[in-house]
């Protein structure tokens, strides 16, 4: 085994006393081809180091399993989840006959505190591996939202394209019907004032058709009945057939009394049953343009959603972006959820990137829904602090259980289960907010109670060219910034307490790395005031700022 560790390059240079511990302390661990060693979801108990074979490194993603790595021999696994306190975030599998160590979590943390050699090496394959596994999360999240939204859409469009079909095939026997209709009508001897009369008729009953209020089903039901009656009395064959369409255009036993008095008796039927093919025709029409304005509102909302053929950053109307992502939620919503808004309407347009935003509102109400299980009631306020707007998601779910609330915004942190939730809507909507809009987003809490706060600067342009002009003449610490070298690429002093942070701040006078305002110990802060370095950078991949914590301003 020994010999066997020393071929591990991550063991290249440990003295052969540690060494012989890792020996020691670890368990050899065999495995057949198609064997699973670790689950996504498990407590992280153990840490692996690969010394014979391949195994398969995937991730749960949408009930399907995406592909991060495959470890060859020398490779070993196992330390993000230990060290940023987390079940395991990717199942392993053997693709052939493999030959493992494996070392407890207790053991592991003892080896990365009194090995400094040993515990370099795992920082920096556990930031390479971070970023691996975020790149390809980010991707499949996309996609699960993709499919979120399609699936929404979909739902959606369903019931009106159904009824524009129900409804264009059923037109379509009715105009085959009316000509023959019109044609035996036209045949009944009918003086100029009769046939005048049928004009109007037919324009009174089409106008009564278009503007007549839907009927409580029992009150539908009792007045078919009463047409039923009456036209059998006027011996009107099939009266059952022609009672609903006439019902439901409005016109009662009075209107048909005054229909007798100005048609003969033996045109009646005829009378009728044309009047009753072309009510049901405008009847099938007003169906269609319901349909169809509905799949074109849907279409809106989705071009509105996603600011197709727009600039990505410009004037966005917030409620506009509210109501769209509430209309792509809407076959979740309607499942038991009462939605509440209370909009200030005089809310100015603030300058954005609309359909980044809008993947913030949906991630939030969608969230919120499913703390709810589906039943529940959201509200969606918005309001104007300043320079900045407020909208805010609520929801009277359980809440969220105090100890895990500091850490519902870090990667892969989700309290779904398996294949439900990746861990990426609530830091992807941290990073829309804060990093692209310079704003803030915060959560608070109890059961019965949650809501979470986002506030944006009304011009984002003004915000940012303030923050660049701030860079250039308030900070007097701009001689403190060195070409520095990381000391580490994680919070070591977190590390030592085995806690975790949210995201990374390097000084820029001597290359400490610590964690941030929003991480629980605030290293980087503390270096400040024990050191009085001033300017700190962002050590998050993508970002490239920095803050002076003296002059307080952007760099």
């Amino acid at each position: 085994m020994l010999d066997a560790l020393r071929q591990v390059p991550l063991f290249a240079n440990t003295p052969d006393q540690e060494l012989g511990w890792v020996t020691e302390q670890g368990t050899e661990i065999r495995l057949s081809t198609g064997e699973k060693l670790i689950t996504e979801g498990d407590p992280a108990d153990y840490w692996y180091v690969l010394l014979e074979g391949e195994l398969r490194i995937t991730k749960n993603m949408a009930a399907q399993e995406a592909l991060l790595n495959t470890y060859r021999p020398g490779a070993f696994f196992g330390e993000v989840p230990i060290l940023l306190g987390t079940p395991y975030i990717a199942n392993a599998r053997a693709l052939t006959p493999s030959y493992l160590l494996r070392l407890g979590k207790d053991c592991f943390w003892h080896m990365v505190t009194a090995c400094p050699v040993v515990s370099q090496a795992i920082l920096q394959m556990m930031g390479e591996r971070m970023q691996i596994v975020q790149s390809v999360s980010q991707q499949q999240q996309k996609l699960v939202s993709l499919g979120t939204l399609a699936a929404g859409l979909a739902h959606e469009l369903n019931n009106p394209a159904a009824a524009v079909g129900r409804g264009a095939r059923h037109l379509h026997e009715i105009f085959q019907e009316l000509p023959s209709l019109g044609l035996k009508l036209h045949q009944q001897p009918m003086t100029e004032e009769e046939l005048a009369f049928l004009a109007d008729l037919q324009r009174d009953a089409t106008y009564s058709r278009e503007t007549s209020s839907q009927l409580d089903p029992l009150t539908q039901s009792d007045r078919e009945e009463e047409v039923i009656e009456w036209l059998e009395a006027q011996g009107v064959a099939d009266g059952w057939k022609l009672a609903p369409t006439l019902v439901g255009a409005g016109l009662d036993t009075d209107w048909l009394d005054n229909l007798v008095c100005n048609v003969r008796a033996d045109s009646l039927a005829d009378v009728l049953v044309w009047l009753e093919a072309t009510l049901t025709g405008v009847g099938l029409l007003s169906e269609i343009k319901h349909g169809s304005t509905r799949i074109s509102e849907l279409v809106k909302a989705i071009r509105e959603y996603s600011y197709i053929d727009q600039a990505p950053l410009q004037e966005v109307d917030l409620h506009e972006g509210l109501e769209s992502s509430l209309i792509i939620l809407r076959h979740k919503l309607k499942q038991g959820v009462v939605v509440t808004r209370e909009y200030d309407r005089n809310l100015p347009r603030i300058c954005a990137y609309g359909s980044e935003l809008n993947q913030v509102w949906t991630n939030l109400i969608d969230n919120a829904i499913d703390a709810m299980g589906g039943q529940g009631q959201i509200w969606v306020r918005t309001s104007r602090e300043n320079d900045y707007v407020l909208v805010e998601i609520a929801d009277n779910g359980p809440g969220i259980p105090p100890e895990i609330q500091p850490r519902i915004f870090e990667p892969f942190f989700t309290t779904k289960g398996v294949c439900e939730g990746t861990g990426l809507g609530l830091v992807t909507s941290y990073r829309i907010v804060v990093g692209m809009h310079k704003g803030d987003i915060r959560v608070f809490s109890k059961p019965g109670d949650t809501h979470f706060q986002v506030r944006l600067p009304i011009n984002l342009t003004q915000t940012t060219s303030e923050e660049q002009r701030s860079m250039n003449t308030k900070c007097t610490h701009l001689n403190l910034i060195h070409e520095v070298t990381p000391s580490a690429d994680g919070c070591a002093e977190c590390l030592a307490l085995s806690d975790t942070w949210v995201h990374l701040r390097i000084c820029q006078t001597c290359g400490y790395v610590g964690c941030c305002d929003s991480s629980k110990n605030k290293h980087a802060t503390k270096h400040f005031h024990a050191t009085t370095h001033p300017v700190f950078k962002s050590f998050e991949p993508g970002e490239d700022w920095s803050w002076c914590y003296i002059d307080k301003t952007y760099i």
